[in-house]
């Protein structure tokens, strides 16, 4: 089964910004970067904090219907934008209308673990300052073009060009939607694509570091039910 994209009009001239929200003091830095970015002529803008969302698919669901936005970023409320030009290089990248998602880092192929950072070829570019004094560049390989096609992508930063809803009947938490929206994008022939940040990143990226959650392999399973006879691992 391949969930629907939701037919109606969108305004190609408007960006969404959609983040789900359990702390002010995260989404109000988040945000402050947002409202920094450089936005070209005829461009509008909107901020879309969601609260109490039951999952990340569910948050990210009523984010998209609340926007007639062509264009929506869904990022993490950890998730700096430090890429003053980003709205100009996402609609360079999305001119392509075969381009349905854009992340920032992502793995080529995924492997049948489904867990994108185990993949062989890994593509991309984040900041992570996991910790005041820990900051680390965690660079991939850089594409050779303006951005390289892959399979998926973190869920730090997704933006796209299309609404897709998310499987919130599979992914009930905060784990894999991300993964599956990627591969719910290539059941409807479009690509999932990383930017080529070898000038400088998009992204930095705050999270705390912690052991994956108990509910990560129940999600992972899920998954690889729905997905795994569409993987196509590197060996």
């Amino acid at each position: 089964m391949k969930t629907d994209v939701i037919e109606r009009a969108l305004d190609p001239q408007k960006v969404a910004f959609i983040t789900c929200v359990n702390s002010e003091d995260w989404y109000s830095e988040c945000r402050l970067y947002l409202e920094h970015l450089d936005v070209p002529d005829g461009m509008t803008v909107e901020y879309l904090p969601i609260r109490g969302a039951t999952s990340m698919c569910a948050g990210y669901n009523q984010g998209m219907m609340a926007s007639d936005a062509k264009y929506k970023v869904y990022l993490h409320q950890d998730t700096l934008v430090v890429n003053k030009h980003l709205v100009a290089d996402l609609l360079s990248i999305f001119a392509d209308e075969l381009v349905g998602l854009v992340g920032v880092i992502g793995c080529r192929s995924l492997p049948r673990s489904g867990v994108w950072w185990d993949g062989m070829r890994t593509y991309g570019r984040v900041l992570h300052a996991c910790e005041p004094e820990s900051v680390v560049d965690s660079h991939c390989m850089e594409p050779q073009g303006a951005y390289q096609a892959v399979e998926a992508v973190d869920g730090l930063f997704l933006a796209t060009q299309i609404d897709l809803r998310w499987r919130e009947d599979l992914f009930t938490g905060w784990h894999l939607y991300d993964t599956s929206e990627c591969m719910e994008m290539q059941r409807h022939g479009r690509q999932v694509v990383v930017p080529n940040q070898s000038a400088d990143f998009w992204c930095i990226h705050c999270p705390k570091e912690k052991p994956l959650a108990a509910s990560y392999k129940a999600y992972q399973k899920a998954f690889l039910r729905e997905y795994g006879s569409e993987l196509h691992p590197e060996v």
